[in-house]
């Protein structure tokens, strides 16, 4: 026997408003002046990237390559180095940095203010970590509860985090610090969107049979809805495309629940959806 997997949708599965005021920024821009520069991908999600580019959106290493057209900073923030340099070189910049990463860029910049030594919970290497990092001089980025345990006691500290942080793991390591500093003041930085996207996975993977993430794997937020939805659900799978999705992970499962990361386009989540909606899995006797 086999009967259609029953699929249960996200509410706001696939890209932010911080994304997709970039996103339209940069086509805005393109359409304006014939074309639009960007250091590095605009998100992370390749489709994305590949169609942009088709709108004469242009990926370049460095501002040198940057001429006869302005030059877009990304959704993940800049460091001020590089704002420096445009501004020296006499570029037009659009920033399309989320307002919500510009707040943690002033809210770590007061911390430090206050004689604060600062820690930022983050992934190393991260484009949006390395930004917040560069506002200040010597803040430490700590993403493992490991590297929390191996700091030394302080007097004064300040937390910040990445947006995209798993609320958990920010809540492990801010654990951790408030054992080891006298006065700790956190900020809570990690994005709304974030938490509401966390939430509903929460609410989809323990109601499902199986759990899809949708999202590149370059995606360090879409990595960590897939690692949410793990600690509920072993059966949880991140996907690319439909071209990831297996046939065996359905056998003997009736449901399926969907989200995406935010940096996933629209209508790769509907290829996806319509997959699965289109399986028939066999049932026992």
């Amino acid at each position: 026997m086999s009967e259609q997997l029953k699929v249960s949708v996200a509410t706001d599965a696939g890209f932010c408003f911080g994304v997709r005021d970039a996103i339209e920024k940069a086509r805005e821009t393109a359409r304006a002046h014939g074309k639009v520069y960007m250091l590095g991908d605009i998100v992370h999600n390749e489709r994305v990237v590949s169609k942009l580019a088709e709108e004469n959106i242009k990926i370049v290493d460095s501002l040198d390559q940057v001429h006869d057209a302005p030059v877009l900073f990304r959704a993940h923030g800049t460091v001020p180095e590089l704002w420096e340099k445009a501004k020296a070189k006499g570029l037009s910049v659009v920033d399309a940095t989320c307002p919500l990463v510009h707040e943690i860029h002033s809210e770590i910049v007061k911390l430090h203010e206050e004689g604060r030594k600062i820690f930022i919970i983050g992934d190393h290497g991260h484009d949006e970590v390395v930004a917040i990092q560069a506002q200040i001089p010597n803040a430490v980025v700590l993403s493992t509860v490991a590297e929390a345990k191996a700091v030394p006691r302080l007097k004064r500290a300040g937390i910040v985090s990445q947006s995209t942080q798993m609320i958990e793991n920010v809540q492990a390591i801010i654990g951790i610090l408030t054992m080891k500093v006298f006065d700790l003041k956190v900020v809570n930085t990690v994005c709304y969107p974030t938490r509401r996207n966390q939430e509903q996975i929460k609410e989809l993977a323990p109601n499902n049979d199986i759990m899809i993430i949708v999202g590149s794997y370059t995606s360090a937020n879409t990595k960590r809805l897939h690692q949410v939805s793990l600690t509920m659900n072993p059966n949880s799978y991140m996907v690319e495309s439909t071209d990831d999705i297996k046939a065996e992970w359905f056998e003997n499962a009736a449901s399926v629940g969907v989200s995406a990361g935010a940096s996933s386009p629209d209508d790769l989540i509907k290829e996806v959806i319509e997959h699965l909606k289109s399986l028939h899995v066999k049932t026992r006797e």
